[in-house]
């Protein structure tokens, strides 16, 4: 399906669901799509990759399943678990020559299954979006087992025997580069790196998911969250930062950034105790002047 669709048509498509990519992002994606390989996105916290998984599932209409990695998920939180209460119901309610008759396959069978994201993802196949988000917070072990996963799109359940995905759902990582990952996992994915937007092209993300906000508004908000990236925050404000700006501004009716109205919304944007202090001690340097 993905035969005919070029880099400009995407591009356009995107934008039309209010997802702002630049040519290079579009590409890969693209180049993603067509040769059926997963897509690692890096880049800092809040420029757009998970907003992206979820916008293509838009685009080609198809079911988003998303597995947000964590230190210390394994393979029961992300592939399958048994539903032990339910097991447990079931083996009271059964007479003794029962319980010794194909006991196993009373107890284990898809009534009992329990599946989690990646179980999911490969049954759903190409109906289905397959989000790995924040695959940097999990542990090697659990990236180890991804790279089997990725390479077949199957898994086997001792129970149950092998599951093959019937076709290869789209599949998009997202990393914030907390760590490094290994190159065995990013050879098997293509990569492209999310920075931060220009000014002009957050202006226009901004317009695009907050409709109707005036374009001052806009630029004046972007260009002090631009100061703010190039001050020495703990957390530097993302992309989704800047729009929860502008909305905060519109909610409270603003017009213009001035001193006291990002005063009086500045926590949308700065989500540090330390970060807070110090830009509303600067903010005669981070509102443009009239």
């Amino acid at each position: 399906m993905f035969a005919s669709l070029t880099v400009e048509k995407l591009t356009f498509d995107l934008r039309e669901l209010g997802y702002i990519a630049d040519r290079g992002l579009a590409t890969s994606l693209l180049i993603a799509l067509k040769l059926g390989k997963p897509l690692l996105l890096e880049g800092e916290v809040g420029v757009g990759k998970t907003e992206l998984a979820k916008t293509i599932a838009k685009l080609f209409d198809r079911e988003l399943i998303r597995l947000q990695c964590y230190e210390g998920i394994d393979t029961n939180h992300a592939l399958y678990e048994w539903d032990y209460a339910r097991q447990m119901l079931h083996i009271r309610s059964l007479t003794n020559a029962e319980l010794s008759e194909n006991s196993e396959n009373q107890l284990f069978g898809e009534k009992f299954l329990l599946e989690r994201p990646l179980l999911k993802a490969v049954r759903a196949g190409n109906s289905a979006v397959l989000l790995i988000d924040e695959i940097d917070r999990a542990d090697d072990e659990f990236e180890a087992f991804l790279l089997e996963l990725l390479s077949d799109f199957q898994v086997t359940i001792p129970e149950l025997g092998t599951v093959v995905a019937p076709s290869r759902p789209i599949v998009i990582l997202t990393s914030n580069r907390t760590r490094e990952l290994h190159d065995a996992l990013k050879r098997r994915c293509l990569y492209t790196w999310i920075g931060f937007p220009d000014t002009e092209r957050e202006v226009d993300i901004v317009r695009s998911r907050v409709p109707g906000i005036g374009e001052r508004l806009a630029i004046q908000v972007v260009e002090a969250v631009h100061t703010m990236r190039d001050m020495e925050l703990e957390k530097v404000p993302g992309v989704a930062e800047t729009i929860d700006w502008v909305e905060s501004l519109d909610a409270i009716g603003a017009t213009d950034l001035t001193e006291s109205s990002a005063a009086d919304t500045i926590g949308a944007v700065i989500k540090d105790r330390d970060d807070l202090d110090f830009t509303l001690n600067n903010l005669k340097d981070i509102v443009p002047s009239a």
